[in-house]
Parts: structure tokens; C-alpha cells; sequence
């Protein structure tokens, strides 16, 4: 099935499963869809089954949204808490579509869960509390972890919930990320476990020693220590000295903690020129995407910042971005950092999504299904993988996928064909019927009307720090614009720290709005960051035993980013 045939059956209100190999572009068309309904005032309920798909979306990992947490059975008790806690209650009243990403690491248990806690708060017996839900993933990828070596995990799509949703099932076809028919030959035969001899061969022709990694080619390895040694070894061989860049985060304290856990960014960026770094965000206009590798070859003189040039020989000079959670439309919290992380090595888990034109892979110590297949599929081309060993399940994938896998793909062709059997003027009624049962305005925001729902985009919240920016300068102090804008001090302090991170001050600039008094004092305070190595307010606060305020420490910190 096509994206743009998928995306006419998810604006019919059906309960879908997203599937597909990948590269196929199943988060590209669930972004997509997303865009519609905020197009029409609909605010859909975002969520992923991990920290670091969730970050891609701006969603909320499902266990996060439902109130589950940890937990994988609730009692009694635990179900009346949940339904009992407001912000669980008004967020799943609000929502009429919840979609779910990264399926294929969600246990059914869980997913059990999510529907039981969406018809007790919903107070209906229908599937998920009558929500438009929309799974995606590729069961060929990660599979659930089961929590404490208990009973295997079992796939959501085991779940009494899964049959009872009904999911039109939409299998993605076309490749979006391989270009190479032996590669993809190969990659189709591990994902239907009949990897044979002659893609063996194929496999053995890109086996390297460890002597001959090349240089400056990100390698992926199945553990984090692995990563984390190589990492720092590289950093560590390069002279000059490093340049930190910190996190800066602002809003409810567990969404912020959720943002930084799926942020493949660090809070703390240790770069040196030479380093070799990788994207972890999106940014077409810049010329970058997650994945695409390059090297630190300077820093601006004027703000500090990198300058990468990628392995195409293009120059981008790396300035921070937002990873946000959004809910019903308005932003819970934001972290902003430079889109690059060290990238001599990166995990299996933290490269799903990723493209690489080149990638070092050892799979010598993959210890779970699909491991192997997630890593291999990142890479474009055959002639783009250099390989350092493989084991007895590098190129297995789970055994219960094949034959499910073609119940996918035959459900997949029933309902493509049931689409387009189905007259133009009955899609086009049903997706009309499914906007006006979700409150949606009746004509989209581009075409000039107004949405039934007020939605917060980035357009307007930047409004609010450019009248903070207007006003300081106007050489307003920071006080005094709070009062203005009947705003406390503290916001105020957020857009200021938002402003900074854009380049729009440079140090003495920042220098002047602050107390003289304060002023005095910066060195002693910045010293206290740097010996503490942390960009924590709390532990800083801590040191001065309160002699300082966190306003007062918030200003001081701004220093480090120049």
C-alpha cells in the first residue's frame, strides 16, 4: 500500500495498524496525518512505547499518557488511582484519536492495559474507550522485554485488545531509505528467516578486522558499554580543548525528565574539533536529518557554536533545537540542545529510525531477535557496511513473525482493495463525518478558517519571546518587563534563556541585564558549575547554601553557553 493511499484511510476515523520495512516511511505518514487533524483543530493524543520514539512525534511514551508507569498488572486500587487523577482524566475526555509508535516493543499486557483505563475513564464499553486508534512499528524490529526474566513477553498483537480494535491493517510498500537490490534481497531474506547461504556470502565480502575500521564511520553496537568506551576513547586521543554545551529545559518536572530520557542528545555535549558527531533531529532546510554523520572542523567566534562539515563536504554550523512534549495543544515542556551527539559509536536501540550512508556494525553480541535486522536496515547500500563479526542469531528475526507477517500483508491487499472499490464521494463523506464527530472546524487552517479548537503552534509561543525581546531592547530590565507583561520574573528568565540559545545576545549583552551585585559575584558562581560539572540548579543552590536565589543562579548559567 501506498502513504498516500494509507493516509485516506486514517482520515476516515477506522482504527488502523501502520506497518511496513523499514525505511518505508511509516512515521513520515503518521506525521502526516497528525498535521491534518491539527490542520482541522484536532489535537490528537501522541505516544510511542519508547522514550526515543516518543521524542520523534513530541508525544508521550503510552505508559506515560495512561498513568501505567512501570507496572504490567493493575489492581483494583491502582485502576481507581489512575481514573481518579485529573490530568489522566481530562487528557484521554479530550482526545479522540490515541496513536501509539514502536508497537513492536509494546507487551501485550500493556496494551490490554491502555484499553481498560481508556473505557474506565471514557465510560464506554467500546475498544479503547471509543478513541480512532493508530498503531505503528514493525514486528520484525525490537520485541518486548519481558520485566524480571518472568514469562516471555508477548506481542500486542496477542492482546484481546487487538482483535476487539478491529485494525485496518495498512502494510507500506514502497522503500524509501535502500536503493540497492542485492542489499534489499538480503534484508527481505532475514525478515522472512530464509537468510541463506548466498546472502551469507554477500555478508562475509564486507567482514573487516578491527585494525581496518576506517576512520570517521560511526559504528553501532548491541551494548552500551561498547559505546560508551569507544566514545570517550576517540574523544579523549583528540588535543585542543573541549567545549561543553548544556541542556536547557523548562517546564512540569516529569515531562522534562521523559524529554531528556528519549533525547539522544546529552544533557552535557563534550565536543573537540575533530570529533566525529551525528545529527539526532530533523532539519531539511538546514541540510540535515537523524543520522547524518560529520565532523566538528571549528567553532563560530561569535557564539561558539559548531561547525560541522558533513561527509557530502557540506559546512553546517549546529545551533540548538527543541525537543518538546505537546498536549491538547499546548507545549508541557521543552529541552533545548545542539541536534548532535558523539557518533564514533551509537547503540542498536538508539539507531532505529536512523539512516546512515555508512555505518561499522558488530554483531558479534546481539542477544535478541531483530537486533541484526534493525541495525543492518539503517544502512543505505550493501557497499556502505563494514561489519566486525556476526553470531548464531545476528540474522534471525522472531520465528512467530513469518507466518503473521503474511497474515499482515493479506489483510493489507483485502483492504486496499476495499478502498479502491469504495467510491471518491464515500471516502471523501466518511472523513468528513469523522472531522465533525472530533469537533473539527470545517475547513482547514490554510484555507483561511479558523479552527474550532485553539491550537498552541511554535508560531505563537515564539510570539511571546520576541515581545520579551522587543522590550529588552528598549534596554528594559528583566523586572520591569515582567511587570509590563504581568508576567512573574521566572518566565521572563525562561524566554530570556529560549532568546540566548537562538544567538540572539552575545555575553556582554547578557552581562548588562544582570544586577551589578550579581555581576560581582558570576565568577565565583560559574566556577561552582564548572568543579560540580553540572548545569543542575539544585546542587548549585545547595553549594551556596541559599545565599543565592534560583532566579539569581538561572541568569548566572546563561554565561555558559557563550
Amino acid at each position: 500500500m501506498k502513504q498516500e493511499e494509507t493516509l485516506e484511510i486514517l482520515k476516515t476515523g477506522v482504527n488502523v495498524f501502520l506497518t511496513g520495512e523499514p525505511g518505508s516511511g511509516k512515521t513520515y505518514t503518521v506525521n502526516q496525518y497528525i498535521q491534518y487533524l491539527r490542520d482541522f483543530g484536532i489535537e490528537p493524543a501522541v505516544t510511542a512505547s519508547t522514550g526515543i520514539a516518543a521524542t520523534h512525534l513530541n508525544g508521550l511514551t503510552i505508559h506515560s499518557f495512561c498513568g501505567i508507569g512501570i507496572k504490567d498488572k493493575l489492581t483494583r486500587a491502582d485502576l481507581e488511582k489512575i481514573t481518579k487523577a485529573s490530568y489522566i482524566t481530562k487528557r484521554l475526555k479530550k482526545a479522540n484519536v490515541l496513536i501509539i509508535d514502536e508497537i513492536s516493543m509494546l507487551e501485550a499486557k500493556t496494551f490490554d492495559l491502555v484499553d481498560l483505563i481508556c473505557r474506565e475513564v471514557r465510560q464506554t464499553a467500546a475498544p479503547f474507550g471509543g478513541l480512532q486508534v493508530i498503531v505503528s512499528g514493525d514486528f520484525f524490529q525490537l520485541p518486548p522485554i519481558s520485566k524480571g526474566g518472568g514469562e516471555p513477553a508477548q506481542f500486542a498483537f496477542k492482546a484481546d485488545s487487538w482483535g476487539k480494535a478491529k485494525f485496518t491493517v495498512c502494510y507500506l510498500t514502497e522503500q524509501y531509505r535502500q536503493d540497492d537490490s542485492v542489499f534489499l534481497t538480503m534484508l527481505s531474506a532475514i525478515r522472512v528467516n530464509s537468510f541463506g547461504f548466498e546472502h551469507l556470502q554477500n555478508i562475509k565480502t564486507r567482514l573487516i578486522k578491527q585494525e581496518e575500521t576506517p576512520s570517521n564511520i560511526t559504528q553501532i553496537f548491541s551494548h552500551n558499554f561498547d559505546v560508551d568506551v569507544l566514545n570517550k576513547k576517540e574523544l579523549a586521543k583528540l588535543s585542543g580543548k573541549a567545549e561543553s554545551f548544556f541542556m536547557f529545559s523548562r517546564g512540569q518536572k516529569n515531562f522534562v525528565e521523559a524529554l531528556k530520557r528519549g533525547c539522544l542528545s546529552p544533557d552535557v555535549l563534550e565536543l573537540k574539533e575533530g570529533a566525529i558527531v551525528m545529527f539526532t533531529k530533523n532539519n531539511l532546510k538546514e541540510g540535515f536529518v537523524n543520522g547524518t554523520l560529520g565532523k566538528v572542523i571549528g567553532f563560530n567566534k561569535e557564539n561558539n557554536y559548531p561547525l560541522i562539515e558533513t561527509l557530502k563536504g557540506e559546512e553546517i554550523e549546529a545551533k540548538p533545537m527543541e525537543w518538546a512534549i505537546e498536549e491538547g495543544g499546548k507545549t508541557k515542556a521543552i529541552i533545548s540542545q545542539l541536534p548532535l551527539r558523539l557518533a564514533w559509536a551509537i547503540t542498536i536501540h538508539k539507531s532505529q529510525g536512523m539512516s546512515l550512508d555508512t555505518a561499522v556494525i558488530d554483531l558479534s553480541r546481539t542477544f535478541e531477535y531483530g537486533q541484526g535486522y534493525v541495525a543492518l536496515s539503517r544502512v543505505r547500500r550493501l557497499t556502505g557496511l563494514y561489519l566486525l563479526g556476526y553470531n548464531e542469531k545476528a540474522f534471525l528475526t522472531h520465528p512467530q513473525m513469518r507466518e503473521q507477517d503474511e497474515v499482515f500483508r493479506s489483510l493489507s491487499q483485502v483492504a486496499q482493495i476495499a478502498f479502491e472499490k469504495t467510491p471518491r464521494e464515500e471516502v471523501q463523506q466518511k472523513q468528513a463525518n469523522f472531522l465533525k464527530l472530533c469537533g473539527g472546524a470545517s475547513l482547514p487552517k490554510k484555507m483561511g478558517k479558523k479552527p474550532a479548537k485553539k491550537i498552541s503552534t511554535k508560531k505563537l509561543k515564539l510570539s511571546t519571546f520576541e515581545q520579551t525581546l522587543a522590550l529588552i531592547k528598549e534596554g528594559k530590565l528583566l523586572e520591569r518587563i515582567a511587570q509590563e507583561r504581568g508576567l512573574v520574573l521566572g518566565t521572563i528568565i525562561s524566554h530570556l534563556e529560549e532568546l540566548v540559545m537562538k544567538g540572539h545576545f552575545d555575553q556582554k549583552q547578557v552581562e548588562a541585564l544582570l544586577d551589578p551585585g550579581l555581576l560581582l559575584n558570576a565568577k565565583d558562581i560559574l566556577e561552582v558549575f564548572e568543579d560540580l560539572e553540572t548545569d543542575k540548579l539544585q546542587l548549585v543552590f545547595e553549594h551556596f547554601q541559599g545565599k543565592y536565589t534560583y532566579n539569581d543562579l538561572r541568569l548566572i548559567r546563561l554565561l555558559l553557553a557563550f
